[in-house]
C-alpha cells in the first residue's frame, strides 16, 4: 500500500537507524528544524521513543531498514502504537538513498536519511507477519545456527579423532557433545513442522516446497521460516532483491566492465538457505541441472552458475506459492535440453 499525505494531514517524518543496542531517531516536521535523540534498544527504550512520538500533532510516519531480530521487535511496537505509520525497508534501498544525498556514514546521518526517505519517496506500510509466521522464522534461524555450530564440532571432532596426541577424555566429551547437539536439532526440527501443521496456509506451501528438486524438509523448514513472514504483496523481483541474490552491475564508460556480482544486501538467511538446494537440483534435477550446464558453457564461474540456479529457484518457489501448483522445471527454464 502507498500513498503521500494530504495537505490536511499533520505528519511527522521519522528515520531510526537501528543497532543491537541503541537507536538514532531523526524527526522532520514541516517548517521545523530537524530534531534528533538516542533511545536504547529495549522494551523500555521503545516504550520511550513511542510516547516521544506522540508528544506531537498528527502521524508519525517511521522508516526502518529490516535488520533481522534488532529491529523486529521495535517495528512490532511501532505497528501496534496509534498514530503510527511504518515502513521497514531493505537495506539495499535505503542505502542507495542515502548515498544519492551524499552525507557522512554515522548512525545520526543514517536516520536524518531515513527521515528525508519518509517524506520524499513513495511510503509502503509495512504488513505485519502473523505470530506463527514470526515463531516459525525464530526456529528455523536458531535451527540455522546449531547446524552451523555442528559442522564446526564435526570438524573439531574429525581433527580430535585423527590425531595421535589427542586424549581419550576429549574425544569421548566431543562425541557426548555432538550427540546431544544432534537430539536438539532433531527435536526443533519436529517443533517447527509442528509450527507449521498448525496454520493452513504455511501447511500448504510446505506441502509445495517439499514437492520441489533439491528440496527436503529440512530446507522447506529454513525457507518457510524466511518466506512465511514476507508481505503477500511482494513481486517476484522484490523477493530476488530481499534475497540479495540480485544483480550488482558495475560499468562505467567504455573502460570498466566488471564481472556483475550479486548484491548481498537483504536477508543473508535466506540466501544460505536456498545454497543447498540450488546445488542439489543443479546435479539431479534435469532442468536446474542443463541451465546451470548452459551457464558454464557460456564461461560462467562454478559459483556464478550456481548462484544463478538458486535465483531461478526463488522465482519456482514465487511461482508454486501465489498458483498453488506442483514444481514444473519446464516452465521455469524453457527450451533448455536435459544435459
Amino acid at each position: 500500500m502507498s500513498k503521500q499525505p494530504s495537505s490536511a494531514q499533520t505528519v511527522s517524518f521519522c528515520g531510526i537507524d537501528v543497532s543491537a543496542k541503541t537507536l538514532a531517531v531523526a524527526v522532520q516536521q514541516q517548517d521545523r528544524p530537524l530534531e534528533q535523540r538516542q533511545f536504547a534498544n529495549t522494551a523500555a527504550g521503545h516504550k520511550a521513543l513511542i510516547a516521544w512520538l506522540g508528544k506531537r500533532e498528527g502521524t508519525a510516519r517511521v522508516s526502518l531498514e529490516a535488520t533481522g531480530m534488532y529491529s523486529l521487535d521495535l517495528a512490532l511496537a511501532l505497528d501496534a502504537a496509534e498514530g503510527v505509520e511504518l515502513a521497514v525497508l531493505n537495506p539495499k534501498t535505503a542505502n542507495r538513498f542515502a548515498q544519492t544525498l551524499g552525507r557522512s556514514k554515522t548512525d545520526a546521518a543514517d536516520a536524518a536519511a531515513l527521515a528525508e526517505y519518509s517524506q520524499r519517496m513513495p511510503f509502503a506500510r509495512w504488513r505485519r507477519p502473523g505470530r506463527g509466521a514470526l515463531e516459525l522464522r525464530a526456529v528455523s534461524r536458531h535451527l540455522a545456527t546449531l547446524t552451523e555450530e555442528r559442522a564446526r564440532l564435526r570438524n573439531r571432532l574429525h581433527a580430535a579423532e585423527s590425531s595421535a596426541i589427542a586424549p581419550r577424555c576429549v574425544r569421548e566429551d566431543l562425541r557426548r557433545s555432538m550427540a546431544g547437539l544432534e537430539k536438539r536439532i532433531l527435536r526443533l526440527r519436529k517443533e517447527a513442522v509442528a509450527l507449521i501443521a498448525q496454520d493452513a496456509e504455511m501447511r500448504r506451501k510446505f506441502q509445495r516446497l517439499i514437492g520441489i528438486a533439491g528440496i527436503a524438509e529440512t530446507s522447506a523448514v529454513q525457507l518457510l521460516g524466511e518466506l512465511a513472514a514476507l508481505d503477500p504483496e511482494m513481486t517476484a523481483r522484490q523477493w530476488v532483491a530481499h534475497s540479495g541474490l540480485d544483480p550488482a552491475h558495475r560499468i562505467s564508460g567504455s573502460s570498466v566492465r566488471a564481472p556483475s556480482k550479486i548484491s548481498r544486501h537483504g536477508n543473508s538467511q535466506l540466501r544460505r538457505a536456498l545454497f543447498m538446494p540450488a546445488l542439489v537440483g543443479a546435479r539431479f534435477d534435469p532442468h536446474m541441472k542443463a541451465f546451470y550446464t548452459l551457464l558454464q558453457q557460456r564461461q560462467k564461474s562454478k559459483m556464478q552458475a550456481l548462484t544463478a540456479v538458486a535465483r531461478k529457484l526463488l522465482h519456482a518457489i514465487y511461482g508454486v506459492f501465489k498458483t498453488d501448483t506442483p514444481y514444473d522445471g519446464s516452465k521455469l527454464f524453457p527450451g533448455l535440453k536435459q544435459a
